[in-house]
C-alpha cells in the first residue's frame, strides 16, 4: 500500500493505486492520479469522470468496458460512446484507468 500526498494530506491507496476510501476523492486527487498515469485532464476527461461517478452512484459498481461504452453512448451520444474514443482519453485500459482517476474501485472483471 502506498500514499498519495495531496495538499499536505496523505491519501491511502491500495496496492494497485486505487483510493482505499472513496470519500478521499477530490479534483486535486484526480489530477494527481491522472498525472501518475501520464494523463493531463481536459474537459473531455472530466465529462467521462463525472459520468463514471454517476454510474457508480446509480449501480454501486465500477463498470467494465462494455457497460461503460454503452453508458457513455446513452449520455453523450454515439460519437463519444465508442471504445476508441475512451482509449484515446484513458489508455491503455479505459475502464480501469478512468475508474481509478474518478476515485472508484477497480472494475471487478478487469484484470
Amino acid at each position: 500500500m502506498s500514499n498519495l500526498k495531496v495538499n499536505a494530506q496523505e491519501i491511502p491507496l491500495d496496492k494497485e493505486g486505487y483510493l482505499r476510501d472513496l470519500n478521499d476523492w477530490s479534483r486535486d486527487v484526480a489530477e494527481q492520479l491522472a498525472a501518475a498515469e501520464g494523463i493531463q485532464l481536459t474537459d473531455a476527461h472530466w465529462e467521462i469522470i463525472r459520468l463514471l461517478q454517476d454510474f457508480y452512484r446509480q449501480f454501486e459498481l465500477s463498470p467494465a468496458m462494455r457497460p461503460l461504452v454503452k453508458f457513455i453512448g446513452q449520455n453523450l451520444g454515439a460519437d463519444k460512446g465508442r471504445s476508441i474514443y475512451l482509449m484515446q482519453l484513458f489508455p491503455p485500459s479505459p475502464a480501469k484507468v478512468a475508474s481509478k482517476i474518478a476515485g472508484l474501485p477497480k472494475p471487478t472483471n478487469c484484470l
